[in-house]
C-alpha cells in the first residue's frame, strides 16, 4: 500500500512538472512569435528588412522570415545580386615600404592616378581599446552601437598569407583555424573564404568560389567571374573585386579566397556604399583591407550575443574607413568568424560547436620567418 501510495505520488509531481515545462515553452514560442510578428508586421521598415536579411544571410534559419512574411516580400527584401566591381585596385595608391622609402611617403600615388584619398588612420587609439600591441602587430579593440569586434593591424604586408588545404572537394575535409596556425607554424590569423554549407552542416572542403596559392588556382575555374575575391600580388598589394582565375594570374596574385556574397568594401579609397545602402543584417563578420602605407587590416565582429548582435556591411565600411583602408573586403562570416594570437582566442565565436572547419584562412608570419 505505501508503495503504490509512493508512485502515485511521483507520477502526481512528474505530471505537473512536465505541465509546468509544457506551459513555459508554450509561453516561450508565443512570446517569440509575437516578436517575430511585431517586428515584420510593426511601424518600422527598417527593423523589419534588418530582421529578415540578418536571418537570410544564416545557414541553418533562413526559413525563419517565411514564418511571418510572404516569399514574394522576402524576395524583394532579399533583393538582387550586388553590382559587379569592375574597378581594378590601382596599386599606385599602396606603397609598400621598402628601407629606400620608410617615412617619406604614406598616401601613395593619389595626384597621378588616383580619384579618391582615403581617410587618415586613427591615431588616437585610447590604450583601453588596444589588446595587443608588439611585433609590429596591434589589435584594437572596436566598438559600434550594435556590435564589438577586433581589428588586427600588421605593419609588415608580407607576413599576411593565404593558406589552403592540400586538396579540395567533396572527399576533403576543412581546418580549423588552430590546425592551420599550427600546420602552417603562424602566430595567429582568421577564417577567410566561404564553402558549401547546406543548413549549417558543411565540413569546409569545398570552397563556394576562387581559392589560389603559390601562383595557381588551386579551386574555381579560368574564366568563370567569382564575386568578391580577395587575393595578395607578388608585390604584397592587395586586390579586391570580381575576378575569374585567368584575370587573377593577369594581375600576378598568387594567393586569394572568394567569398560568393561578398560584398567589396572599399575600392581605391572610394567606399562602395555612398548611400549607406549596402545592407546586410547583424551577423558576425570577417572583413580584410589594406592602408596606403601597405599595413594590412584585419577585422572581427562578434554577432548572434546579448552584448553584440553583429554589424551590417555598411558598419564594415565604416569601420574599414576609420582605419585608413584604401580597399577592403567582406569575407566568410556568421559561426566561421575567428581571430586567433599566440594560441589565444581573440573574439568570441558564435559557434556552438566549437572551431569549424574552414577550406582556407587568412594568416600572419611569426616576425622575421620569411628571412629565417
Amino acid at each position: 500500500m505505501q508503495k503504490k501510495t509512493k508512485l502515485k505520488a511521483f507520477w502526481k509531481y512528474t505530471r505537473r512538472t512536465l505541465t509546468v515545462i509544457g506551459c513555459t515553452l508554450l509561453a516561450l514560442v508565443v512570446a517569440l512569435y509575437s516578436t517575430g510578428l511585431v517586428i515584420t508586421h510593426g511601424p518600422s521598415v527598417k527593423a523589419r528588412d534588418l530582421f529578415v536579411q540578418t536571418m537570410l544571410e544564416t545557414s541553418a534559419a533562413k526559413w525563419v522570415p517565411s514564418l511571418f512574411l510572404a516569399s514574394d516580400t522576402v524576395n524583394s527584401i532579399k533583393g538582387g545580386e550586388k553590382d559587379a566591381v569592375d574597378e581594378q585596385v590601382n596599386t599606385d595608391l599602396i606603397v609598400i615600404p621598402t628601407p629606400d622609402k620608410n617615412e617619406d611617403i604614406s598616401q601613395g600615388d593619389y595626384e597621378g592616378g588616383g580619384s579618391f584619398k582615403p581617410q587618415a588612420p586613427v591615431e588616437d587609439i585610447g590604450d583601453d581599446r588596444v589588446v595587443v600591441d608588439e611585433d609590429g602587430i596591434k589589435i584594437v579593440e572596436v566598438i559600434g552601437s550594435t556590435y564589438r569586434g577586433e581589428m588586427m593591424i600588421v605593419s609588415d604586408p608580407s607576413r599576411v598569407f593565404v593558406a589552403t588545404l592540400d586538396s579540395y572537394g567533396p572527399e576533403s575535409h576543412g581546418l580549423t583555424l588552430s590546425t592551420f596556425i599550427t600546420k602552417y607554424d603562424a602566430i595567429g590569423g582568421t577564417n577567410a573564404g566561404g564553402f558549401y554549407d547546406p543548413d549549417g552542416s558543411g565540413n569546409g572542403g569545398t570552397p563556394d568560389g576562387l581559392v589560389m596559392g603559390n601562383g595557381e588556382v588551386l579551386w574555381g575555374g579560368m574564366d568563370f567571374k567569382y564575386n568578391c575575391v580577395v587575393g595578395f600580388d607578388e608585390n604584397y598589394v592587395l586586390h579586391v573585386g570580381n575576378f575569374s582565375g585567368q584575370m587573377a594570374l593577369d594581375l600576378n596574385i598568387v594567393s586569394a579566397v572568394s567569398f560568393a556574397p561578398g560584398p567589396v568594401l572599399v575600392v581605391n579609397g572610394k567606399p562602395l556604399n555612398e548611400n549607406k545602402q549596402l545592407g546586410g543584417g547583424l551577423n558576425p563578420r570577417t572583413a580584410i583591407g589594406q592602408r596606403a602605407d601597405g599595413a594590412i587590416l584585419i577585422l572581427v565582429v562578434d554577432g548572434r550575443q546579448v552584448e553584440s548582435l553583429g554589424a551590417t556591411y555598411d558598419d564594415l565600411v565604416d569601420i574599414m574607413l576609420e582605419f585608413g583602408a584604401v580597399n577592403a573586403a567582406n569575407l566568410d562570416g556568421g559561426s566561421s568568424t575567428r581571430m586567433h594570437y599566440k594560441g589565444k582566442h581573440i573574439n568570441d565565436c558564435a559557434s556552438l560547436i566549437g572551431e569549424r572547419g574552414l577550406p582556407n584562412a587568412i594568416l600572419v608570419r611569426k616576425e622575421g620567418a620569411l628571412s629565417e
